[in-house]
């Protein structure tokens, strides 16, 4: 019973992002809002009554997400189908993939440290020497 309120709450959480995003045209997907939506609840929620991560893992939502990410692999598979189906195109492209994957990984590097140094920065957090 504990997953499935668990799972209910994961899935209301989408369900608002879901109408947030069509409803006020944003350009995020529903579920990344939705997702945002339930991190800002649960800092709310850790104001009013304080818990530590035991707690939020032992929680309904804590179980749902164990279980969800233990079938994570799962994803995986259409994607290994998808590889296979396309070998053909792979070996014809794969040098323009590859680059593709390294810039647009170096550019995320790059990007993830500027907004990291950013908020902190933002924060107030000061280097310890």
């Amino acid at each position: 019973m504990a997953m499935i309120r668990g799972f209910f709450i994961l899935l209301a959480f989408q369900l608002v992002g879901e109408v947030a995003a069509r409803g006020l045209n944003l350009p995020a997907p529903g579920p990344v809002i939705g997702l945002a939506l339930l991190v800002v609840a649960l800092v709310v929620y850790r104001r009013s009554r304080p818990f530590d991560e035991e707690a939020l893992a032992a929680s309904d939502l804590g179980q749902a997400a164990r279980g969800l990410l233990a079938a994570l692999p799962l994803l995986f598979v259409p994607a290994g189908v998808g590889v296979v189906q396309y070998l053909g195109l792979l070996r014809d492209q794969g040098l323009a993939l590859a680059a593709a994957l390294v810039v647009s990984t170096v550019a995320t590097l790059i990007a993830t440290v500027g907004v990291f140094l950013l908020v902190k920065r933002l924060a107030g957090v000061r280097e310890e020497a």
